[in-house]
């Protein structure tokens, strides 16, 4: 039974971090719509004595845990580079310096230095965006079904690449990289395109962008590895793909880490462990 607990109340899910007896993290998830969920969970928890909390949800989820436990609150972005820092050193990861990027509903970019950082930019380009997009192009609008169509869908017929414009010459740089997102289907003949085509291209779109902002903030850091994390990215697997392949082409390092949408709720946890060994 745990003595201590990180929450992080997200928008759409509350995560939450803990170590058991053998000292092993474990994770847990809650719907952020269902937060007295949360509360039964740690009702049923009686060693609990401590919680750690983070997160846009925060407010709200006091108000359902009351003071059930002695709580400790961590700003979001403090508590998501604990997290990353530390999972960073589980997987073996030994880079000094690195931009982060933490995609949510939006964007968020950091820089981090040891264990310092410091925000550098973002856009409201996120999972948000795949949402909506997704919705307003397709009609899907579950999270799980748009993982799965991306990953069984073909940007060809959609994305406009660079080798589409030179057509057989030779081309000023990768004939590969997207030229125009949704750029071919303005150019070419009326054609239906498949759902899982387009929700495809839509997180082409969304990861392009990211990444393209993140390797601007990376050459103005003059930093190799970009760490990307954030509940978008879990489980899915084309936007992951997507995400590397176009950092790698621009003469970058992704780093994926595993249990990457956790990383606010176990440095909410970190937390509590500093200020009760200290």
């Amino acid at each position: 039974m745990p003595k201590a607990i990180g929450i992080d109340a997200g928008g759409t899910l509350t995560k939450v971090a803990y170590f058991n007896e053998q000292n092993e993290l474990v994770l847990e998830t809650f719907q952020s719509s269902d937060l007295l969920s949360v509360k039964n969970w740690i009702t049923n928890q009686p060693n609990i004595q401590d919680i750690g909390v983070t997160g846009g949800r925060t407010e709200q989820l006091l108000e359902v845990i009351q003071a059930m436990k002695s709580v400790h609150y961590i700003v979001e972005f403090e508590a998501t580079l604990k997290g990353v820092h530390f999972l960073l050193d589980k997987e073996g990861y030994a880079f000094g310096r690195s931009i982060v990027t933490n995609i949510g509903t939006g964007t968020s970019i950091h820089y981090m230095e040891g264990n310092t950082h410091s925000r550098v930019g973002g856009t409201g380009i996120g999972g948000g965006t795949l949402i909506g997009l997704s919705a307003l192009t397709t009609g899907v609008t579950d999270y799980h079904d748009i993982r799965e169509m991306a990953r069984n869908g073909n940007r060809s017929m959609i994305d406009l690449l660079v080798k589409d414009i030179y057509q057989g010459m030779n081309t000023p740089i990768d004939g590969q990289l997207t030229a125009s997102n949704f750029g071919k289907v303005g150019i070419t003949k009326s054609v239906e395109h498949p759902a899982e085509d387009i929700i495809a291209t839509v997180q082409g779109l969304v990861g392009e962008v990211i990444t393209t902002l993140s390797i601007q903030y990376a050459e103005e850091k003059n930093v190799e590895h970009i760490v990307y994390i954030g509940s978008t990215l879990s489980n899915n697997e084309h936007l992951a793909t997507v995400i590397a392949n176009y950092t790698r082409r621009k003469n970058h390092t992704p780093v994926l880490v595993n249990d990457h949408g956790f990383s606010g709720a176990i440095g909410a946890l970190l937390n509590i462990v500093e200020h009760t060994t200290v």
